[in-house]
């Protein structure tokens, strides 16, 4: 068996964190649109930096996915191992891409709308409305990425509604 580290899909170890290892795999780029809301480069301010390392960061853990898939579920032994978080980190940037510039014109206000796409996108994936959980059955890395991609992208509808109603 390939012992190579499958440091990407685990989101570097994050996903042999417990309890909750996808809550563990959300949090870098939650982290990270925290650290920039604050330093004054959000989506109002800097949108171009806001939503391009958002977007690499979804690319990358796309990636990470599909091509550490088949060996995550190889070493871990089962599909959709729980060590492998890369599509949690993945998920969780498409409601943080929602948030919009004018949602962001204060820091507190920003950070709002964080916790929101957080919980949302976590919430959704673990529920996985359908069709989200249908799409676990895909084999190898695109089984474990695309249920992920979908609760990511019901989340984006809550953040979405949520800025229309505040």
């Amino acid at each position: 068996m390939n012992r190579r580290p499958l440091r990407f899909i685990t989101t570097f170890g994050l996903g042999h964190m417990r309890p909750a290892s996808g809550t563990w795999g959300s949090l870098p780029p939650v982290i990270i649109t925290i650290a920039m809301i604050l330093m004054g480069a959000g989506p109002n301010t800097q949108p171009i930096s806001y939503y391009g390392v958002l977007a690499a960061i979804l690319l990358v853990f796309c990636a990470a996915c599909i091509m550490q898939g088949d060996a995550a579920e190889a070493r871990f032994g089962e599909k959709d191992p729980s060590e492998a978080v890369a599509d949690e980190t993945a998920g969780q940037c498409i409601p943080l891409l929602a948030i919009l510039p004018a949602n962001a014109e204060s820091p507190a206000r920003g950070l709002l709308f964080v916790a929101v796409a957080f919980f949302a996108f976590r919430i959704l994936d673990i529920i996985k409305p359908p069709p989200a959980k249908g799409w676990q059955r895909i084999p190898g890395g695109w089984g474990i990425l695309i249920d992920d991609l979908v609760a990511g992208v019901y989340a984006a509808i809550v953040v979405v509604v949520a800025q229309r109603w505040f």
